[in-house]
């Protein structure tokens, strides 16, 4: 009896606007493709690469949705490269969050890795603007903590963010810039209607604000850790950790 022949697994062959938008994307990244540059339009781009029309412009919407191109109708119209990079990570990123159906414990977890190290490098870089900044997100939401109508979710979330600016890393801030609309969502599962959650969060706001004023790198990232922590648990008794982000 002859042996059996391994056999091979189906191969999947990408569709074609795939490939060509893994293209255009790639020199928008790159900066070859910089803001402002109109692409060539559908006829040159079927000329140039050999695909259907249909391709070309499946391709052309693909980038549209992500947000690096927009489409300009019109004589002297086009396909613009319009895209900020934060933006368009951040739109990826949530919608990874949406698609996976990613859960409000590993948003924790996620913020609990990695915003120490900012608070950190944000009291070794922070600049006086950055601190001008963080002072007044600060301020907002000591304000908010006292208006019954303050917007105590959203002051919070801007104020994270501009921890994140304040470290200076570029791709830790475009990170947590990317899952911030998470973070709002999650933000309604938090009872900000505690007079004690709120107060608590304040305090710890204003202690590592404090930390990053006086450039003491260790004592920020201590007192993020610890925040976070408090913050992760004090969720966990009004918060189903496994309540999904979508």
């Amino acid at each position: 009896m002859a042996p059996s022949r391994p056999k091979l697994d189906r191969i999947k062959v990408p569709n074609r606007y795939d490939v060509l938008a893994d293209v255009l994307r790639e020199k928008i990244f790159s900066g070859e493709y910089a803001n402002g540059t109109v692409l060539p339009g559908e006829r040159e781009l079927v000329e140039q690469t050999g695909l259907s029309r249909g391709s070309v412009r499946e391709a052309l919407r693909v980038l549209e949705a992500e947000g690096l191109v927009q489409t300009r109708p019109g004589r002297y119209g086009g396909t613009i490269v319009h895209q900020g990079a934060e933006r368009a990570i951040g739109r990826l990123v949530d919608l990874f969050i949406k698609g996976r159906r990613i859960k409000f414990e590993t948003l924790l977890q996620t913020r609990q890795a990695i915003e120490p190290t900012l608070a950190e490098l944000a009291a070794l870089n922070r600049t006086e603007t950055d601190l001008s900044t963080l002072q007044e997100a600060t301020l907002a939401l000591e304000q908010a903590h006292t208006d019954a109508e303050g917007d105590m979710a959203s002051l919070n979330v801007s104020w994270h963010l501009a921890v994140a600016a304040a470290s200076h890393n570029e791709l830790l801030t475009a990170f947590m810039n990317s899952i911030a609309s998470a973070c709002l969502r999650a933000s309604a599962l938090e009872d900000y209607g505690s007079d004690e959650l709120r107060k608590d969060l304040i305090r710890a706001h204003r202690r590592i604000f404090e930390a990053i004023e006086a450039q003491d790198a260790a004592a920020a990232h201590r007192r993020m850790a610890r925040h976070l922590n408090a913050y992760s648990g004090e969720l966990g008794e009004v918060a189903p950790r496994e309540i999904e982000l979508e």
